[in-house]
Formats: structure tokens, C-alpha cells, sequence
């Protein structure tokens, strides 16, 4: 019998600048964050599960029957604060209202080799509370389709600082 495997690793990477000299020297740096906890510079989390919804989307694109890809154009990072645990079954942030949803950066996602990378920038006012869970969507909301969701505590974000998260997904 043959086996056929499909890998993907996904990892996200957060990125804290103190504030915009920071950032616009693209330094990241240690904070204390709005709860009065010091963060790393950098956080990087593994994993994620994939949502019915996205592989659906995925499948979708691959045999070109339509649907909005997630490109530069359409591709947002959500975050939120709630700590529900991911389910396959949702179809993104589960949080009430604390949700911010950032559109690429300029290009991004961009791809090597098997690997695909998505980032958004969150600015000094954008998203300030507590970092628990995240997505990335086609849409500016969760009226878009969600590819993925992860959970992990990351701290919360204060006024004036600026965060970065990257996404990395690589099949193989």
C-alpha cells in the first residue's frame, strides 16, 4: 500500500517595538506591557489548526472553482482576546468585541520556495488589550473566509507601542 503525506508547519512571530523610533529602525525591543508585564522583543508560537472554512477556500482555489484568495489585496491578521479554544468548526475570532483585524503590509504575503509569509503591522493605537488568539482572513472581518486560528497568550498590547505579526506556513 502506498502512504501519501502532506506536512504544513505554521509558526507565528510577534514582534514588540517600545515605540515608532523603534520601529522605523525595525529594532524590536523588550516592553512592559499594559498589564505592567515584560515581554520579549520576540515571541514565536508553533502551530495552529486549520478551520473547515479555509481548507474548503483552499481547495476551492486549487481546482480554480472560484473564491477570494488570500492575497495582498484581501489578506487581513486578526487579533482578539478571547482564550476559547480553537475548533475546527469556527469561523474566526471568537472574542466579543476586542478585535482588530490589519491589512498586509506591503508585499506580503510573499512566498519561498514552500513557504508562504503574511504580515500586518499593528500601529500604537491599533488593538490595545490582551493578545490571545489569532487569525488570518480574506476579508476585514470575520464575514471573510478564516484560514486558521491560533491560541496563545501574548501579553497586552499598550498605547503607543507597535507590534508586528508575521505568519509562516510551510508545506511540504
Amino acid at each position: 500500500m502506498i502512504q501519501e503525506k502532506f506536512n504544513y508547519q505554521t509558526r507565528w512571530t510577534i514582534r514588540r517595538f517600545a515605540d515608532d523610533v523603534a520601529y522605523q529602525a525595525g529594532m524590536p525591543t523588550p516592553v512592559v506591557d499594559a498589564d505592567g508585564n515584560e515581554l520579549p522583543a520576540v515571541s514565536e508560537i508553533e502551530g495552529n489548526l486549520l478551520l473547515n472554512e479555509g481548507i474548503a477556500l483552499l481547495l476551492d482555489l486549487l481546482i480554480g472553482a472560484g473564491g477570494t484568495a488570500y492575497n495582498n489585496a484581501n489578506s487581513y491578521i486578526g487579533v482578539g482576546d478571547s482564550s476559547t479554544a480553537e475548533a475546527a468548526s469556527q469561523t474566526g475570532l471568537q472574542a466579543a468585541s476586542n478585535k482588530t483585524y490589519k491589512a498586509m503590509q506591503a508585499t506580503y504575503p510573499s512566498r519561498a520556495a514552500q513557504t508562504v509569509t503574511w504580515r500586518s503591522v499593528f500601529a500604537s493605537a491599533d488593538a490595545n488589550y490582551a493578545w490571545n488568539e489569532f487569525t488570518i482572513v480574506n476579508a476585514s472581518s470575520d464575514t471573510g473566509t478564516n484560514l486558521n486560528r491560533k491560541v496563545s497568550a501574548q501579553g497586552t498590547k499598550a498605547s503607543g507601542q507597535t507590534w508586528t505579526v508575521d505568519v509562516s506556513i510551510t508545506i511540504s
